[in-house]
């Protein structure tokens, strides 16, 4: 990624940021895209933890290849340890992504397997 859009997303980022905050209630469901991977973790921010985690590198995933099928994987995947850490409810940060393609994947993803946001 060129230096000049790192830093447009890294804008982006930061304005959604500012409006996105997680709680122990309802905490944020943030998305890391690379050009290989996709990552998703469920983070409260009051407490400064990650609650959950899920990416494209885990060994029931990671043979695939980089699609939205993929990312709809990693979505189901958070959502079902996002329940195992009892958390049913969240609020969605799309890191600066425009939300399509891989990221409205993940994000119908975790909705089909019942997370909320």
């Amino acid at each position: 990624m060129s230096a000049v859009r790192l830093e447009g997303r890294q804008r982006r980022h930061y304005r959604v940021r500012r409006k996105v905050r997680g709680s122990a209630a309802r905490p944020r469901l943030a998305v890391f895209r690379s050009n290989r991977y996709i990552y998703a973790q469920v983070i409260d921010d009051d407490a400064g933890r990650t609650l959950a985690a899920a990416s494209s590198q885990v060994p029931q995933i990671r043979g695939r290849r980089r699609t939205n099928e993929t990312a709809a994987a990693v979505g189901k995947l958070i959502a079902a340890r996002a329940k195992e850490a009892g958390v049913s409810r969240a609020i969605f940060d799309r890191g600066g992504y425009a939300y399509h393609g891989r990221i409205k994947a993940l994000a119908d993803g975790a909705r089909e397997e019942g997370l909320e946001f």
